[in-house]
């Protein structure tokens, strides 16, 4: 999911303001009033505590299945400023919970999510699921994940590892880390309209860094050579240091679980017919559903509406959360888990 420089107080507050002089005030809190009940929880993770959220259904009786979800990548609380919530209530209609955590040093959380590869992320989950089956809101039999993004290099090996699934949703998923870089670099450069003598000297630009990387240059090598402007972050560069390598496609022929792969058929982070691809040839047969998300971003929300400085975005996200997806996505996510969560 991109980072929305619009998701922030000052900004929020303004387009509320906007939006309740018009006269639409009880209307926005109906829109935001989810069925599911958050309730604060602490799990005890791998390294340091995960700060989280348990998001149960209001309708029902327990215990409830459940789903962990795994963030993008990215500065991430456990609601992702509020774009799981629809997600959260989607899941709550199939009778499952919905579990994610705030990323470590985010809110309050220890830690540091840039010091993590895709293996310590794993791991989180697999402590996550080994919390929730003692819990007595949860039902131990019925567990199933949900990732986002570079969270598809995180939940294969999960679900590879563990017997204890019951599904896996995917949703945008890359392959491989260079290969999904260069494809974003190529679409953003297109949608800008750039000339073809920018494209070239972006695409060796990035060569130049890839070298960098696989040299494993230190942080001050890499600001020496001025290959970025303004270049990252040291974190930053240590992050992608340790995970460029991240490549899913030995991982999928170990997948155990019913799998289901949402394609946007707009994204421009991932190059969806390669993901689309690997994932046939890999998941074990009969295991795989593809379906692809018309109209859909890389993050199933509407396309048109998946811009950071979208004011139509922004006021759908405050008046109408569950409208920034696309069509069906929602009810998808419904019809899944109660098909493959029983």
């Amino acid at each position: 999911m991109k980072a929305r420089k619009w998701v922030r107080p000052l900004r929020i507050a303004l387009a509320c303001v906007l939006v309740l002089v018009a006269g639409g005030g009880t209307w926005i809190v109906v829109q935001n009033d989810f069925a599911v009940r958050e309730v604060r929880v602490t799990i005890p993770g791998p390294k340091q505590p995960l700060k989280g959220v348990l998001a149960l259904p209001t309708e029902g009786k327990g215990p409830r299945g459940l789903v962990v979800l795994v963030h993008g990548d990215g500065v991430a609380d456990a609601s992702r400023d509020g774009f799981y919530r629809p997600i959260w209530e989607a899941f709550a209609r199939a009778g499952y919970a919905s579990l994610s955590w705030n990323k470590p040093g985010v809110d309050g959380a220890p830690g540091n999510w840039l010091h993590q590869s895709m293996s310590d992320r794993g791991a989180e989950v697999d402590a996550a699921l080994d919390w929730a089956k003692r819990r007595p809101e949860i039902d131990p039999n019925r567990l199933g994940v949900w990732g986002i993004s570079q969270g598809g290099w995180v939940l294969p090996k999960v679900a590879g590892d563990r017997t204890d699934l019951r599904f896996m949703i995917l949703v945008g998923a890359a392959v491989n880390w260079l290969r999904q870089g260069e494809y974003n670099l190529r679409a953003e450069l297109e949608d800008q309209g750039a000339p073809d003598g920018r494209l070239d000297a972006e695409l060796r630009r990035r060569a130049a860094q890839i070298r960098l990387l696989e040299e494993g240059a230190g942080y001050d090598e890499y600001l020496a050579s001025g290959l970025d402007d303004p270049p990252m972050s040291r974190d930053r560069w240590r992050f992608v240091l340790r995970n460029f390598r991240a490549d899913v496609t030995d991982r999928l022929p170990k997948v155990r679980t019913p799998t289901l792969l949402l394609l946007g058929d707009h994204d421009r982070n991932v190059d969806v017919k390669e993901t689309e691809a690997a994932y046939r040839a890999g998941v074990p047969q009969g295991l795989l559903t593809v379906e692809t998300l018309r109209d859909g971003s890389h993050s199933a929300v509407k396309y048109e509406l998946d811009d950071p400085d979208s004011l139509l975005g922004l006021i759908t996200y405050i008046a109408a959360p569950r409208s920034l997806y696309v069509p069906d996505y929602l009810d998808s996510l419904t019809e899944y888990v109660r098909k493959h969560g029983r």
